[in-house]
């Protein structure tokens, strides 16, 4: 059976102390999960550089890397389902990349995209793909398992075919599989249950968000979408879950990156549950 689990970026604003860490990650579970995905630069102190790049995008990451990770999950049955690394650090230390992955007892590291990137560049785009080859091939060897994450970026055309059909066809199944965010191909206008459906058995983890308005009362014709809770937006959930459960899918990750309910990521959870409870 998928666990149920969160994403660590969307609990930023409400771990960046140990008391406020223990009591979301209580919540957590009592809400209904059973595991937490961890982001490497948010579990240990982060660079300035980090920091300006989130506080610019408006995703300030707070004081979470002050804390020991270990410890507070050691005290709640939450399990590590992944950890989120950045590929400069997998190709520089793989040897730390994999102790910290075995530290947390997690066999998944996963590529989160590429950041000031062309993925319309395919001499780019093909190096990537030898990286991503090369680093997977590394990680297995000590029996850790490379993913990587898409955004909307990926689905920039290269002749034709999105640079993310580019990364399918020509990584190696055995090195690199995949965790596939539904959000992401839907606010780009791709045929997300196909994508699903083609990658199959290579979609190792799948995260979950939904995507809609908050708005209510009268409007101007045309709105901006956003992320929502589950069960809250338009996204065809229910069919995606039951392709990512066919699948075998280890987790179900919630990640609701910002315009929360009531401006609180811990009600945004509590809200989400429900579906996830359901339907995972």
């Amino acid at each position: 059976m998928a666990k149920k689990a969160i994403q660590q970026f969307q609990l930023r604003t409400v771990i960046g102390t140990e008391k406020r860490a223990k009591e979301t990650l209580r919540l957590m579970e009592e809400a209904g999960y059973d595991g937490i995905e961890l982001c490497s630069y948010m579990i240990k102190k982060m660079s300035l550089t980090i920091r300006a790049i989130t506080r610019i995008a408006g995703m300030p990451m707070g004081k979470s890397g002050n804390l020991d990770w270990h410890a507070l999950l050691a005290d709640t049955n939450l399990k590590v389902v992944s950890i989120h690394q950045d590929l400069g650090t997998v190709k520089r230390v793989p040897e730390e990349v994999i102790a910290e992955a075995k530290s947390y007892d997690t066999k998944y590291v996963v590529i989160t995209g590429m950041h000031h990137f062309d993925y319309s560049d395919k001499e780019a785009v093909d190096a990537l793909i030898t990286d991503l080859n090369a680093c997977g091939k590394r990680l297995k060897e000590d029996g850790i398992e490379l993913l990587y994450h898409n955004h909307n970026c990926e689905f920039r055309k290269i002749n034709g075919q999105t640079a993310y059909e580019r990364i399918i066809e020509n990584t190696n199944p055995e090195y690199v599989n995949f965790e596939f965010d539904s959000y992401w191909p839907t606010e780009a206008g791709v045929n997300t249950i196909a994508l699903m459906q083609r990658l199959g058995a290579r979609m190792k983890l799948y995260h979950i968000n939904d995507r809609g308005s908050r708005v209510t009362g009268k409007t101007s014709s045309i709105l901006t979408s956003d992320s929502m809770e589950l069960g809250y937006g338009n996204m065809d959930l229910k069919t995606m879950v039951q392709i990512a459960k066919d699948n075998g899918v280890d987790a179900v990750v919630l990640e609701s990156h910002r315009n929360w309910a009531e401006k609180s990521p811990i009600k945004s959870f509590q809200l989400s549950a429900q579906f996830m409870n359901e339907n995972v």
